[in-house]
């Protein structure tokens, strides 16, 4: 009996590593080495140009933001260049002229008085 015992005994694990060896299955890869690499580098390249275009908008922003600050400074340079050219035409008047001479003790010779023309 025991040697009946004993080949059951065999067969029966024999039938359990059988069936061990059904059971161990292969995982498949969802993605090969490969595909993972040309991923990387994919996701890569989106990241540098996602970072590209924001640092290239920011300096554009910048840029742009300088050009208002001159724009701003030159049209206060034209207000003080218009308000100048509005005193001048107002001290330069004849009657002025003619006044302040006066003050200084100067007269008018007509004789000697040369009539000059802007164009």
């Amino acid at each position: 009996m025991s040697n009946l015992a004993r080949e059951f005994q065999q067969q029966q694990q024999a039938e359990r590593t059988i069936q061990e060896r059904s059971i161990v299955k292969t995982k498949k890869q969802w993605l090969t080495p490969g595909e993972k690499i040309i991923g990387l580098v994919f996701t890569g390249f989106i990241c540098f140009g996602a970072v590209q275009l924001i640092s290239n908008q920011a300096e554009i922003y910048q840029v742009n933001k300088d050009i208002q600050v001159v724009q701003a400074s030159i049209n206060e340079q034209v207000r003080v260049n218009s308000d100048l050219e509005v005193q001048v035409s107002e001290l330069s008047k004849y009657e002025r002229i003619l006044e302040k001479a006066k003050q200084m003790g100067l007269v008018l010779n007509e004789n000697n008085v040369k009539v000059v023309h802007e164009k």
